[in-house]
């Protein structure tokens, strides 16, 4: 048995957190003993299940990924990273004690630079670094200094799709595993759902998420406000609510460094002020995403990170196909015209051409969700991916 200390770097329960522990959780039972460092948080009391877990009060990060790396007022953002370099000491320093042998540490994401950096050197053990973001690869010396420590203080570097691995330096070695997704069963529904009343006639466009901005949901509203002009007959289900409502001092100060959260009660003034009340259900957060995406006909997810995200991948599974903001697609995510469709990342106009093209052809709609679900099932199935990450550890054990 391996013993594997993860580094999880948000105490948010998302895509990342929810990834793992489905890879985790299809380990063969004995195979890895788990233990975790990672922030407070609905996070934390999800990996509790799988091992024991050091809460943080938070863990320092350095982000130069693609889209959060530090530019303008984003530089303050370095504060706050600071300010939780004592709380990441305390944290690892308390996993040492707890845990003085484990076999591997396992990051879960590049931006965790100096967890990752104390814990080898606490440690002394090889160090697998998971790269989940789109990462920066501009010619600045931050960039160069990252991939120098993902070169000689990682033993293993994993990227979680080819979009994320071309992003990284061509002369790393990098081994690609995606995401083990494992389809939702039925879980209880809070009513939302089932209250839901669509017009038989109409497209059923779905959006699952954080109401960011970054996460499209702005140009999503531009481009209804389009079809509706355009008698286009479409409906839209928005699965999700504010990421961490702030208020006063501090949202404005947010809202200064473009990482205001709040986004809910924008999106609720645009849609009356298109007059798009009666087309969009404001669902807000559900348990039950199997049966929100039994109640949409195609998946939107229009990010401005030009990069495939984790709904895209729960709607195929359930046979839905997606319309995604990403302009170079790689055939292991998304194949543009056949498992779904391509649109350039935050462009209203053309989000809205790509629905109105799906809402007058349904049974194309239709052959790209049967498309969708088989690449889903070819490249996400969570025993594949997890057999693949667990052999990357003993590869990885075997040469120390």
């Amino acid at each position: 048995m391996l013993t594997v200390l993860y580094i999880h770097m948000t105490g948010a329960f998302g895509g990342s957190s929810r990834s793992l522990s489905e890879a985790i959780g299809a380990f063969p039972k004995g195979a890895v003993k788990a233990f975790f460092v990672a922030p407070s948080g609905t996070a934390t009391r999800f990996f509790s299940s799988l091992g024991e877990v050091v809460e943080a009060r938070g863990l320092s990060q350095f982000d130069n990924t693609r889209y959060g790396r530090y530019c303008g007022l984003r530089w303050l953002v370095l504060a706050r990273e600071i300010a939780l370099l004592p709380a990441t000491f305390v944290a690892l320093r308390r996993a040492r004690r707890l845990w003085p042998k484990v076999d591997i540490i396992h990051v879960n994401e590049f931006t965790g630079l100096l967890p990752w950096l104390l814990a080898r050197w606490w440690f002394k053990v090889p160090v697998v670094v998971h790269v989940r973001s789109v990462a920066s690869n501009d010619k600045s010396l931050r960039t160069r200094f990252v991939n120098h420590l993902l070169r000689e203080k990682a033993e293993a570097v994993v990227a979680i799709d080819q979009t994320v691995r071309r992003s990284l330096p061509e002369d790393l070695p990098t081994e690609v595993i995606h995401n083990a997704f494992t389809p939702s069963g039925a879980a209880a529904d809070d009513g939302s759902l089932t209250r839901l009343k669509l017009r038989e006639t109409s497209l059923k466009i779905g959006f699952v998420g954080n109401l960011l901005k970054v996460k499209g949901i702005h140009d999503l509203v531009e481009a209804a406000r389009i079809l509706n002009e355009r008698g286009v007959d479409v409906e839209y289900i928005v699965v999700g609510d504010d990421a961490a409502p702030s208020r006063g001092l501090r949202a404005r100060a947010l809202g200064l460094l473009g990482l205001r959260q709040d986004m809910k009660a924008e999106v609720e003034v645009a849609i009356d002020a298109y007059q798009l009340r009666n087309r969009f259900h404001m669902v807000g957060f559900s348990h039950n995403i199997a049966k929100a995406y039994a109640r949409m006909d195609v998946l939107c997810f229009p990010s401005h990170y030009d990069a495939p995200g984790r709904p895209i991948f729960e709607a195929a599974f359930a046979g839905v196909p997606s319309i995604v903001a990403i302009q170079n697609p790689t055939s292991d995510t998304l194949i543009n015209g056949e498992t779904g469709l391509a649109v350039p990342p935050r462009n209203p106009i053309a989000l809205a051409s790509a629905i109105e093209k799906l809402a007058r052809e349904p049974e194309l709609a239709f052959r790209m969700g049967v498309a969708a679900k088989a690449m889903a099932q070819r490249n996400f199935d969570p025993q594949m991916n997890s057999a693949e990450l667990l052999a990357l550890y003993r590869r990885v054990f075997a040469k120390q």
